[in-house]
Order: C-alpha cells, then structure tokens, then sequence
C-alpha cells in the first residue's frame, strides 16, 4: 500500500469514528481506501442523505486533532467477537477470518476501535486537513449482494494536497457536465424504458452515430483480411460446457429453458461460436492466420445495482474478432493488432496505454502453458515500446489479456478494449490444422476488441467530446436556418444539393427569430449552421457558421460541399 492509500484508508477510519460519535447506534461494516479517496458502508437506524454530510465532515475535523498513530494488536477470536458485539457486519467478517486461518487484528485511535488488517499513516500528522472532505453517499448491498442487506456508502475525496482536492473537484464539475446518461438523451441518441432495464433504445440520431463507427470498423478491417460472420443468438447449454464457460460464466447469463430437458443460454460472448465456424470444415496451415469478425448483439446479467447508463447495460454488441494462429504467428499478429488499436485510438484523439493480466486465481488449463503465454505476452509489450502495466490475477479464465486503456479529453481513465491469447479453448473443441509437415496441430486464438463495447464505447465519446462530435460521426452534420419564410424555396433547394452529396442535414423551420434558431442548433451540437437570408438567396450562396469558430462568411455552394465532404471522408 502507498502512502496516498494509507491516507485514505486512515480517513476511512476516522470517517466512521464520526459517524459512531453523531449516531451511537449506527453499525460499521466495511471502510476501504479507493481510486479517488475512501468510503465507509454503514448501517444506520434511520437514513441520512446529503444534507447530512457537512456535519459528519466537521465531526471528522473535531476528532482529526485529537488523534496520533494507529496502534494495532492482534486479539483471538473470542475478544474480537465481544469487541464489535452486537454487530453482524464485523462479526460474520470475524467468522470468515479465522476459517481461513488468517491473523485477527484491530486497530485503535484514540477511543475508536476498527478490525482491520492494516495499512494506516504512521501519524495523522502526514495528512493535511484541507485534503480530504466527503462528497456523496449512496446505497450499496452488504458485500454486493442484493439479496443482503442494504447499507449506506458514505464516500469521501482524499489526495496529497488541497490544490489537488481541488483539481480534481473540477474535474468531476466538468464530467457532470459531459454525462452521457444527461447528453444522450438531449440529443436524442438514446433513451431506457423500464420494460427492459440496462437494454438501450437507440433513436434515430443514435443509430447513424452506432452505424458510423461500424462503417468505420468494417472498411478499415476488410482492408486487413478480417471475414465477418453472424451466429446465433441463443445455444445449447452443452456449447458453454464445451468452452468452459458453464462453469465460469452460467450465473452471469441469461438463460432459456425451452421444455423438452433443453436449456439454452443467451449469447453473452462471440468466442464459443467463433470456435464452431472455426471447426465446421478441415483448415489448413495456409488459412492462418484466420481473421472471424462479428458485431452480433450480446446479453448478460449484470446486476440491477451496477447498471450505469451506457457504461453498463445487459444488451450491447462488440466489435469483436477471433483469429487462429500458429505459435508462431503470434507475435507478428499482435503487432497487426497494436496497429489497429493506433489507428483507432488516433482518430479520436485518445491517449491509451496497455495492461497486462495474469492468470487469474479460477482458471482453465494448466500452469505451464499459462506462464508460456504470459511470458509471450511480456515479451510482445516490451518489443512494441507502449508504456504498459501489471494486474496481477486479471486475466480470463481462459488465458492471459492486455487491456487498452485510454484517457479522455478531462484526464480520466477508462478501460476499453482488450486483446486476450487463448490456448484452451482450441483444444477444447478439438480444432486442428493440417502443419506443413503434414501432422494436425492445434491453433492458438486470439480474442479482441478494439472499441469493447460499442455501448460503452458510444458513452464514452459522448462525454469524451461532451457530445460535440466530429464531422463524421454527428447525426445531423448541418442545420439550414432561414431567417424569413421567402426564403423557403431557396432552402430547400439547398438542401436538396447537399443530401444529393450525402450530407445529414436538417431545417429549422420553426417561427423563431434567427438567434433562437441559432441557439437551438447549438444546444443540439451540430457542426454546421448555413443561414440563409434575402442576401443569401440573391447571392446564390450561404452564409456558414462552424461550432466552435463562429461565422466563416458566405461560400458558394459546391464550396461548402467539398468542404464537408473532406472533412467526413478523411475523418478528421
């Protein structure tokens, strides 16, 4: 643990100290140090909100002072119990601590007592005291399981020093403002209905946006030999006993039973049927490496209280590829790979880094080719020269993963596609390929996504352009705004040219002044605004106004459709 999550960790601590001393009956449970600061779930006799965190806070500034070093002690199971008595939280931990033969040990502050296995500041005198304050509270399941009891998470904000509480503070005020689950909607992208939790409507605007970053992922892995295939949607439950992802993946799935002793899943990964199509016919050396591609749509069952707009939902499509390789193949196709990421990344202006993940602790196969595929994987990452990392235990089940993660235009991080090496999956399904010399061998599968989701991927950008997209992408690319109804006619010869060249376009035909056109259009984020009045018309041109750098003057028709049409065609 670095210093950073000792601090927030000890805050944690004397987070619920506060608590305790406002609401003596209130019952702890769990109080971790996390990315942005710290939280504590608790249990309280009568709720609190908000409002009431001010005064927690300066409850926590009143304790702050009184307060030096953590003093830890290790006790036997009989005290601890009698410590937190009348407490299941602490107590069911204390049960599930001792089962697994680890130590028991609390740790004290002045008069609050915690169980804790540690982590703390040597002195509270490392933390400064306009570092930290508390910034939300929400529900959450004891343990995030929803059929157990429902707590209170109380989250604080904690870094090195106030300037940095501060930086951050705008960071979250500029997010609030670039939130996908409030843009998406405004701009007409997309709506949820309670019918169908976590599964998104997309509206008209939203499938142009959806069917652009497809169009852009079907040209550019056509030019790289990827075949693209669709399979279906609902299987047999023996094809994910066959992948192995019965019994690592079942309880996530949505599952059909369809009478007749046939139960069936719900597709909720592509890589059981990639394996099919690779196996329907004998494939030779020479059809490596084979490139399957698809975008079909996927479901899982992800909890109620973990659905997040479009970052989490339970139907999405990825833009997903399965190549089968030799050994010997891998190291040049992650490189094709790698290239691909560049690419896409590039064009939409995100920095990203990788990150390894290792076997994790519920695997298939066996150790010795797990360590031979992640040492391949160490060995490709170093060679590429991209800055990585290491998350020990994160792989699949399946095989080792480099994740792509990005940065976006505020400086937050999010995880998004991932490119996983698979050695057990082939051999479970039996695939083969006849070698040079004639003998069958196994092939090794690559799985990856670049987007990842393209829900998730489509949330992201939102906030990552604060919905004002690019040429290419923007559902609606130009807006004519007449400032007099004479000029109707001209109007629509205008855009008559423009859809002609394939331009998305709209006309405000609104009774409305000029200026509220103009705002209207720019609430809506669109690139272009052609206003178009007497002088206009008898100019035979357009008066242009860009989002972002105002009014570029007039420009003659043909003018402004070769403009825009650069700017869609070569993405930029």
């Amino acid at each position: 643990m670095n210093q950073l999550e000792a601090k927030r960790h000890s805050l944690a601590h004397l987070l619920a100290a506060a608590v305790l001393e406002l609401y003596p009956d209130a019952q702890r449970a769990i109080g971790p140090a996390i990315d942005n600061g710290f939280y504590y779930d608790i249990k309280f006799a009568t709720p609190i909100s908000n409002d009431d965190l001010p005064k927690i806070e300066a409850k926590m500034h009143e304790i702050f002072p009184t307060w030096d070093a953590f003093e830890g002690k290790e006790v036997d199971k009989g005290t601890a119990l009698n410590t937190f008595k009348g407490n299941p939280f602490k107590q069911e931990l204390i049960d599930e601590i001792v089962s697994k033969g680890e130590k028991l040990t609390i740790y004290i502050s002045g008069s609050y007592v915690d169980l804790c296995r540690g982590g703390h500041v040597e002195s509270m005198g490392h933390i400064k005291p306009d570092s930290f304050k508390l910034s939300h509270v929400a529900g959450a399941y004891w343990r995030g399981d929803e059929k157990n009891a429902m707590l209170t998470r109380i989250y604080g904000l904690a870094f090195d020093t106030k300037e940095k509480l501060a930086q951050y503070e705008t960071m979250i005020e500029e997010a609030r403002k670039r939130d996908h689950k409030i843009l998406g909607p405004q701009l007409e992208l997309f709506m949820f209905h309670h019918t169908s939790p976590g599964m998104p409507y997309w509206l008209p605007k939203g499938v142009i946006l959806y069917n652009e970053l497809v169009r852009f992922w079907r040209e550019e892995h056509q030019q790289k030999g990827y075949q693209e295939i669709v399979s279906p949607v609902l299987n047999k439950k023996e094809l994910y006993i066959t992948s192995g992802h019965y019994d690592h993946y079942w309880p996530d799935m949505f599952v059909a039973d369809m009478g007749e002793n046939e139960v069936y899943g719900v597709k909720a990964m592509n890589c059981p049927n990639a394996m099919v199509v690779f196996g329907w016919k004998g494939r030779s050396y020479r059809d490596l490496p084979l490139r399957l591609s698809d975008t079909d749509p996927l479901h899982r069952y992800e909890r109620s209280g973990t659905l997040n707009g479009l970052l989490r939902v339970r139907e999405f499509r990825q833009d997903d590829a399965h190549i089968f390789v030799t050994e010997e193949q891998i190291g040049d196709e992650y490189k094709e790979v790698f290239k691909i990421v560049e690419r896409f990344y590039s064009i939409f202006g995100m920095q990203y880094t990788f990150r390894l993940g290792t076997r994790p602790e519920k695997f298939m196969g066996d150790v010795e080719t797990w360590n031979k595929a992640e040492q391949t994987l160490r060995e490709i990452l170093t060679e590429s020269g991209k800055e990585y990392t290491v998350l020990e235990g994160d792989g699949t089940f399946y095989g080792p993963k480099v994740d792509i993660l990005m940065k976006d235009a505020i400086g937050r991080e999010w995880q998004m596609g991932t490119i996983q090496l698979d050695f057990q999956q082939p051999r479970r399904f039996n695939l083969g390929y006849t070698a040079v010399d004639g003998s069958k061998k196994t092939p090794v599968a690559i799985h990856r996504v670049i987007y990842g989701s393209l829900e998730r991927f489509i949330g992201i950008i939102i906030e990552h352009f604060a919905g004002a997209f690019p040429v290419w992408l923007s559902p609606v690319q130009v807006s004519i705004l007449s400032i007099t109804d004479k000029q109707n006619g001209y109007v629509q010869e205008v855009a008559d040219q423009l859809r002609s060249a394939g331009v998305r376009l709209e006309i405000s035909a609104d009774n409305e002044t000029i200026g509220k056109k103009i705002r209207s259009a720019e609430i809506m984020k669109i690139p272009y605004l052609l206003i178009i009045g007497q002088k206009e018309q008898d100019a035979h041109n357009v008066s242009v106004r860009q989002r972002g750098k105002g009014d570029l003057g007039p420009m003659n028709i043909s003018e402004f459709i070769q403009k825009i049409k650069t700017e869609s065609e070569t993405r930029s």
